[in-house]
């Protein structure tokens, strides 16, 4: 029996605002998003038959795959960082000396421990272990060369990123890069950093310490500010000052609400 696959056809016209949204994204995205959507929905036509017959349609939705509002995202890799999270959020991993734990929310972000790397070469001993870099961001491989241009107040202008996150991120998560990007800003509404700003991406996850008594405990929230873990790791931690700073930037904003019902 003849077959003929229609399955482009179909697509692009039973779906206009599908096309019409991916004109905004990425070309190599776009490819990927294209491939992923003809592969798994496919219409056929029998010639014999004169009929059409559909095989098992799993198209997931656009919004799995592409993020509207912020198109930087690398969507799948940043589902990937939210299931290593809950590893890490049920393990007891996120408990243990600071330095065994920040190793572990690198690996759940998909970053690697390059603590003795040069700047801008992969570098990643400052990751969460600052009171800035501490948002886990995933965005499209072609916007991870995106600078500064003055947008993100209080960051150094044409900040050059594309090269380590290129190093430093785990392919294994998928599609795109993963950094610690700077939080300041993140208090504004939307929030003016640099995920958010330089990249036009949402961030998996951001630090948090909680304002107790001794700015012990961290916690884990996504974008939205949700909570995804907690920790209380053992000394050495950062410099106290670095604790109090983090937990500032983020006072009064939908960041630091976990932190502050932990009070």
């Amino acid at each position: 029996m003849r077959w003929l696959s229609l399955a482009t056809t179909v697509f692009f016209t039973t779906s206009p605002q599908v096309s019409h949204s991916l004109a905004f994204v990425p070309s190599s995205s776009r490819r990927f998003l294209l491939t992923t959507l003809l592969s798994s929905t496919t219409i056929f036509a029998s010639a014999e038959e004169g009929e059409c017959s559909n095989e098992t349609v799993v198209t997931p939705p656009l919004s799995e795959m592409y993020d509207s509002e912020y198109p930087g995202t690398a969507v799948q890799r940043l589902k990937a960082v939210h299931e290593r999270v809950k590893i890490i959020a049920n393990d007891g991993s996120l408990n243990g000396k600071w330095e065994d734990v920040r190793r572990r929310i690198l690996w759940a972000g998909g970053l690697k421990d390059l603590p003795n790397a040069s700047p801008c070469q992969g570098y990643t001993g400052h990751s969460f272990n600052d009171w800035n870099h501490v948002d886990l961001t995933t965005m499209n491989d072609e916007i991870s060369d995106n600078e500064n241009d003055g947008s993100v107040k209080g960051i150094a202008v044409g900040n050059k990123l594309g090269p380590g996150i290129r190093i430093a991120s785990l392919t294994e998560l998928g599609p795109g890069g993963s950094w610690s990007t700077c939080a300041l800003g993140c208090n504004k509404d939307p929030p003016s950093d640099v995920a958010h700003v330089q990249f036009r991406s949402r961030i998996a996850f951001k630090l948090v310490w909680v304002p107790n008594a001794n700015y012990d405990t961290f916690v884990l929230v996504d974008d939205d500010g949700k909570l995804l873990a907690k920790g209380n790791p053992t000394e050495p931690l950062p410099d106290r000052r670095e604790r109090e700073m983090n937990y500032q930037i983020m006072k009064g904003s939908k960041y630091a609400t976990v932190a502050d019902r932990l009070v």
